[in-house]
């Protein structure tokens, strides 16, 4: 009991100190919980998740309005009853985005860049920004004035950025590698020099400090179902907005003191120590008005290398 009531006293003093925003937990109930089981949600039962953090019926619904009209969300009425699920516009992205929380970043360097450059004469302020935008969210780098440079990119993604930047016929990409018998700085350089990753490792000593104590509190505690939803959302919640900046550079190019792979083992141990009791809690609230709701997904066992029951 007495831990019980610690494992409680975390919850409210960490969302004392982080209050959540309505929008963005909305996102990660739908990343987390929601897709695995079928990927839609009544609007009833997103409320009544949303309402155990303390999250008001009309905030929901500003949150899920909003949502949709950036293109998020779609909708689909059955009546007076609404249902939400991930916009097919925006699914993959989404989808890869949510990948990368419970998949370990280990991916080794082969000495290759990537480089996407433009004249930026051809684009307008709007395309260049939008450019940006796009390509710093996905890791890359901007190393000159219409020059970008990631290690270790995916050509698919970045096809994506292209065609979502409607800059086909503006854009150049290719591949680069040191140019062997120059004397020149070696383009590795460039990590410590572009890449701001000291304020990324300090998101993640930052999340470890403050999770490393409930990790401590679970491990002797018969967890409920709501306060293991609670902390299962929160430490996603937390983890994915840790993981915003991080740009998935190759290990072997990372510091040596980086924080990012003991923060994912922490994230995974207390997922693994909560996720039975939440998927219990889940399924209860989400049956309340679908009795049809489908059990967790196969992919949903293989988060961080596999869960066990």
């Amino acid at each position: 009991m007495q831990s019980t009531l610690k494992i409680h006293e975390w919850i409210n003093e960490f969302m004392e100190a982080h209050p959540p925003r309505a929008k963005s937990l909305v996102m990660t109930l739908f990343g987390d919980a929601i897709d695995p089981h079928g990927g839609a949600v009544w609007l009833g039962s997103l409320i009544a998740l949303l309402g155990q953090f303390g999250i008001s019926d009309r905030l929901v619904r500003t949150s899920v309005f909003r949502l949709t009209e950036e293109g998020w969300l779609e909708a689909t009425r059955d009546g007076r009853r609404s249902s939400y699920q991930l916009a097919a516009a925006t699914f993959q992205r989404f989808q890869r985005a949510y990948r990368r929380i419970y998949t370990p970043s280990n991916l080794h360097w082969d000495g290759n860049w990537t480089l996407v450059f433009c004249s930026t004469n051809e684009l307008t302020a709007a395309q260049r920004g939008l450019l940006k935008k796009e390509l710093l969210w996905e890791g890359y780098c901007q190393v000159s004035q219409g020059v970008f440079a990631h290690p270790l990119a995916d050509p698919v993604v970045l096809e994506e950025i292209i065609q979502r930047t409607h800059l086909p016929q503006q854009l150049f990409a290719c591949r680069a590698i040191d140019l062997k018998g120059v004397s020149q700085r070696p383009l590795s350089e460039l990590i410590h020099t572009e890449w701001e990753l000291e304020s990324v490792n300090q998101n993640y000593r930052q999340f470890i400090q403050q999770f490393t104590p409930l990790l401590n509190l679970l491990r002797d505690t018969e967890l409920d179902g709501r306060s293991a939803l609670m902390i299962r959302t929160l430490l996603i919640h937390s983890f994915r907005r840790t993981q915003l900046h991080d740009p998935q550079l190759p290990v072997d190019l990372l510091p040596a003191s980086w924080a990012g792979t003991e923060a994912y083992t922490l994230c995974h141990e207390l997922y693994q120590a909560c996720f039975v009791q939440a998927e219990e809690f889940l399924m209860q609230t989400l049956r309340q008005e679908d009795e049809q709701v489908p059990e967790a997904a196969d992919y949903f066992y293989k988060r961080f290398g596999g869960l066990i029951s």
